[in-house]
């Protein structure tokens, strides 16, 4: 049953064409994977504290939600799948999940084989409560499984009825076009999205992956636009104490552009989480960029950031310190600690 809510037209959003595709989203996306359970890890809300920001962001007409199987290790789907059902109808949700880390010690329970994504896309579905996906994502690029297996099992995927369409995160360009390419050779389904990090502290993407994203039509949607909390000063202390991962940040380099965040921020009577969103959304490099929070109040100031229009001068002096840095994906195995050369790092599950 859906139970009927008040929609606060004081904030809102507008709605944005995905990519070539007929299908319309919010401009902005609840990247969700901080909801869920925090026996996942420690930063994560638990479902009493999940509910009130899904409400906020469905009353400001967010219509597009992004989740992952991995993420609480399933819990997550529960929690935003049928949390958002029962606010509102399901066609006028944009649901996004993604498969690929390992859900269990089965060899087979992980990857992008046929096995595992046609027993995941249906794992999925049950635990959000629906028959469908909006969109189906493989989280990272399987090595281990023939590309024409997998892009095979997408396709039938989607002749199922089982997704409306698929897309890809955080890889190399390389693979993701030699994945669209076996598609289009095979007459099966290509991606139509691509899904990356990207902030002012990382900016990779703009080198291969966001011009062959432009030039094929591709919609981008990014992620981490805080470069995982350290623009927003860190993020919160559960984040640092159980996000490894911002160890990729924090360098000289880092500290100058944090500043210059905080010092636009200053000037413009705003936080600097939202000039760094405010960054994000401005580039033009972003189709729909995701926002994550942690109360209610969050999804209201990210959605606000939208508004905030950045000088040239401003942007100019954001981006001056930037420099080349190494690829964050699930196969390089460098990383750019905080203050140190490059050193081996394990294997990155990147998205947040």
């Amino acid at each position: 049953m859906v139970v009927p809510r008040e929609t606060n037209r004081d904030i809102a959003v507008d709605y944005v064409r995905f990519g070539q595709t007929g299908l319309k989203t919010s401009s902005l996306c609840l990247g969700t994977m901080g909801i869920g359970s925090s026996k996942w890890k420690g930063w994560v809300l638990d479902e009493d504290r999940s509910v009130p920001i899904l409400k906020a962001a469905l009353d400001a007409g967010i219509n597009f939600f992004d989740m992952a199987d991995w993420y609480s290790t399933g819990l997550n789907e529960r929690v935003v799948g049928r949390t958002l059902l029962s606010l509102t109808e399901r066609g006028k949700l944009v649901l996004a999940t993604k498969a690929f880390y390992p859900m269990s010690n089965d060899p087979n329970d992980k990857g992008l084989s046929r096995k595992h994504l046609l027993a995941s896309i249906d794992k999925s579905l049950r635990q959000m409560g629906t028959d469908y996906v909006d969109l189906y994502v493989v989280h990272a690029f399987d090595p281990e499984t023939p590309i024409e297996e997998t892009m095979r099992a997408l396709h039938d995927i989607v002749v199922a009825g089982k997704a409306r369409y698929i897309g890809a995160s955080t890889m190399y360009a390389w693979q993701f076009a030699k994945m669209n390419h076996v598609a289009e050779k095979n007459g099966w389904t290509r991606f139509v999205n691509m899904q990356c990090q990207y902030s002012l502290l990382y900016r990779e993407e703009e080198r291969e992956m966001m011009p062959y994203c432009q030039e094929d039509g591709i919609a981008v949607t990014t992620f981490s636009p805080l470069a995982r909390g350290y623009l927003a000063g860190g993020g919160t202390a559960s984040r640092a104490a159980f996000d490894p991962y911002l160890d990729w940040f924090g360098d000289a380099i880092d500290q100058e552009i944090a500043n210059r965040v905080n010092q636009v921020a200053r000037q413009r009577g705003v936080s600097p989480s939202q000039i760094a969103q405010a960054w994000v959304i401005g580039s033009g490099n972003s189709t729909v960029p995701l926002i994550g929070a942690e109360n209610a109040e969050q999804v209201a100031a990210a959605i606000a950031a939208a508004s905030i229009v950045l000088s040239a001068e401003e942007r100019g002096l954001l981006e001056e310190p930037y420099r080349p840095r190494d690829v964050i994906n699930d196969y390089n195995p460098l990383r750019r600690a905080r203050g140190l050369a490059p050193s081996p790092a394990a294997p990155l599950a990147a998205n947040s």
